[in-house]
């Protein structure tokens, strides 16, 4: 089972972020998906999920992940992942600067039955705010 987990967020990772496939979300998650750290202003369940994704792809609209790791054991599977994207499109009200971004995730998702029910998860975000020039460099 927990190969066979890896191999389903391994491909929501592909689909949903390298691809911009928002569709794949539904055969993937329940519907009542709980994400544990939700984004500033994301609405609860799946379709939160789902609107959220769609502002990034429209901010960040060549958005990679690339996973660093990824282990599993029982009905969860953690992954470290590095998102690489530019900012070419308006994010949390702020206009595009063109500028590239890294931010590191760090995310554990629950499945059962096949399905994603429940991620808890990390972001260090410190680069994109750099380059939405709403935070400065550490000095």
């Amino acid at each position: 089972m927990s190969e066979a987990n890896k191999a389903r967020l391994r491909r929501f990772y592909d689909e949903v972020f390298n691809k911009g496939n928002l569709a794949v979300m539904d055969e993937m998650a329940v519907a009542n998906f709980v994400d544990h750290n939700p984004s500033p202003g994301q609405l609860p369940g799946l379709e939160g999920v789902k609107q959220m994704f769609a502002a990034m792809r429209t901010a960040l609209p060549d958005m990679r992940v690339t996973v660093e790791d990824m282990v599993a054991e029982g009905d969860k599977v953690a992954a470290h992942v590095t998102l690489r994207a530019t900012h070419g499109g308006e994010f949390m009200g702020i206009a595009p600067t063109g500028r590239g971004i890294t931010a590191r995730i760090a995310d554990i998702v629950r499945f059962a039955d096949g399905k994603a029910v429940e991620r808890w998860g990390v972001e260090d975000m410190s680069d994109l705010l750099q380059a939405l020039g709403v935070s400065s460099p550490p000095q």
